[in-house]
């Protein structure tokens, strides 16, 4: 055992000094004694945030006070700002917009895209396995818009479009497994059957390429506090494409979508653009924390970002197959590239409770986390990620698990 951890050290080594990314590592601010395999719950911090926020809050708000709104550039930074993360999910300009969080604007999208649809297509499909909260916020707008709410295991969703299909919401990585759902066929699928097409990004944007205008997405939500680092409770986003911009008819009109916010009308009218998916005043302290923590993008590409991120996990996978005794985890997440994201989740099996076995790996240093009853997660955000901490990572798995009681098959 000694020689093979020997040579998994040597390699990670090596991988480690031939990566173009390792230097974005020193823009955060991280504890070098620790391995962060988290990054896909929450993103680590970047090291010149603090010093940008205390000057919102010193400065902009402290001194100037509501001159901010303006001389700093805080009402126009829903749209800067969602202009600086279309790139990573691969929109052009003027189609994303911050503010809320996914879940509003997963209520603003799906409502959207069912009142799009013509009243005959009276079924609003959902991936089956979604984060919970997407399916609530999905039952609640087919209530509202008068539609049958249909939940569908994404291998399933070509299948089940037809001619009742208004829209289909799916996540484009599964929360859990960290499955990687084909968002370029299932969007063509849609479409096919005259639907449309919303996708949740929470688990994908800065960790792969996403292409949402090339593959003609019709809607698209995210978080940031993940692969983005926007900080926790960072706003969310909102991509509406520029060809239902005109059409798109909010469930939450508010003063900031107004196209004369300021004119206090009673009447309604709907800004032009990415604004129209504003509702009110933004967030402006988290907002403005978001906008710095993009800064550590400059100058990487998301291909290479993606390159890593696989390399990253394939290595880990190797680790683990090396290290853990036969029998103890199970890899959940798909072996092929095509099919995964950027984390690996493992099933304990034998008994083990995984909620225990994480606690264990984060006192020793190694901080992922789990699902229950029996799924433990490790998240790998390249940016700061390398192949060193993948090697530990599963080394101290595999100590942790020979030291954990548990039933191992015969």
């Amino acid at each position: 055992m000694s020689d093979l951890r020997d040579d998994l050290q040597r390699r990670a080594a090596a991988l480690d000094a031939a990566d173009v990314l390792a230097k974005r590592r020193e823009l955060f601010a991280l504890d070098d004694s620790a391995v962060y395999l988290d990054g896909n719950s929450l993103g680590a911090l970047p090291c010149h945030v603090p010093a940008r926020v205390a000057d919102v809050i010193n400065r902009e708000w402290g001194d100037l006070l509501i001159r901010s709104w303006d001389e700093s550039g805080w009402w126009t930074a829903p749209e800067r700002i969602g202009d600086r993360i279309a790139p990573l999910v691969g929109a052009a300009a003027g189609q994303v917009v911050v503010g809320d969080s996914t879940s509003v604007n997963v209520f603003k999208a799906v409502v959207a895209a069912a009142r799009l649809a013509p009243e005959s297509r009276d079924e609003i499909l959902v991936d089956a396995t979604t984060f919970p909260t997407d399916g609530y916020i999905a039952e609640s707008a087919a209530r509202m818009t008068g539609k049958r709410l249909v939940p569908v295991a994404p291998a399933d969703l070509p299948a089940a479009l037809g001619p009742r299909t208004a829209a289909v919401l799916v996540n484009h990585v599964d929360y859990r497994t960290g499955r990687l759902h084909d968002l370029p066929g299932l969007t063509a699928a849609a479409h096919a059957a005259g639907a449309l097409a919303v996708w949740d990004l929470c688990h994908s944007a800065g960790a792969l390429p996403v292409g949402l205008d090339a593959h003609h997405v019709d809607f698209a939500v995210g978080c940031t506090y993940k692969y983005l680092n926007g900080g926790p409770g960072s706003p969310a986003y909102l991509y509406v494409a520029e060809r239902h911009q005109a059409a798109f008819d909010s469930p939450l009109p508010g003063w900031n979508s107004h196209t004369d916010p300021f004119g206090m009308t009673p009447g309604y009218a709907p800004a032009d653009g990415a604004a129209r998916g504003r509702v009110g005043t933004p967030d402006i302290l988290s907002m403005l924390a978001l906008e710095a923590a993009l800064d550590v993008w400059d100058g990487v590409a998301v291909e290479t970002v993606r390159e890593k991120s696989l390399a990253l996990t394939d290595f880990f996978l190797e680790c683990v197959d090396a290290y853990v005794p036969e029998g103890r985890v199970v890899p959940v997440t798909p072996a092929a590239h095509a099919e995964r994201g950027s984390q690996v989740s493992l099933r304990c099996d034998g008994g083990l409770s995984a909620g225990e076995v994480m606690r264990q790996l984060i006192a020793r240093g190694v901080v992922g986390d789990f699902r229950r009853p029996d799924v433990l997660r490790f998240g790998f955000t390249p940016l700061y990620v390398g192949f060193a901490d993948a090697e530990r990572a599963a080394r101290v798995l595999a100590q942790v698990l020979a030291e954990t009681p548990g039933e191992v098959p015969a």
